[in-house]
């Protein structure tokens, strides 16, 4: 737990600190399944961490925690931007696969073609 994560957890937080303090730690979960590959995992924590949000911002930010959110908010961009890199590779690694496995069935196409061939 970060020391934002702590700030946001203590006794005197509002409910809605506490949210926050909850979907930094969705986030950072989801960056660990992301890095094992588990997309499914990270895919159920978005919905869950999605509706989280939705409820901690549903009221204004008290004043005397605006600095503190505004820090929270600040990291939560930061995992989502490296969620969104190792998401950007995963979609780029797919792609290649399909492309290797479309060369390979043309390939094996091209080979039987010729095996089945007059000759």
């Amino acid at each position: 737990m970060t020391r934002i994560e702590q700030d946001l957890s203590t006794e005197h937080a509002t409910g809605q600190c506490r949210r926050l303090a909850d979907v930094l730690s969705a986030t950072r979960t989801m960056l660990e399944h992301a890095n094992a590959g588990d997309w499914d995992e990270v895919a159920e924590l978005e919905r869950n961490r999605r509706a989280d949000l939705e409820l901690c911002f549903s009221e204004a930010v008290a004043p005397q925690h605006s600095e503190l959110v505004s820090e929270a908010l600040a990291v939560m961009l930061h995992l989502n931007d490296e969620l969104m890199g190792l998401l950007a590779s995963a979609r780029d690694s797919v792609l290649e696969q399909g492309i290797s496995q479309a060369r390979t069935r043309s390939a094996l196409g091209s080979y039987q073609d010729i095996q089945h061939s007059p000759g």
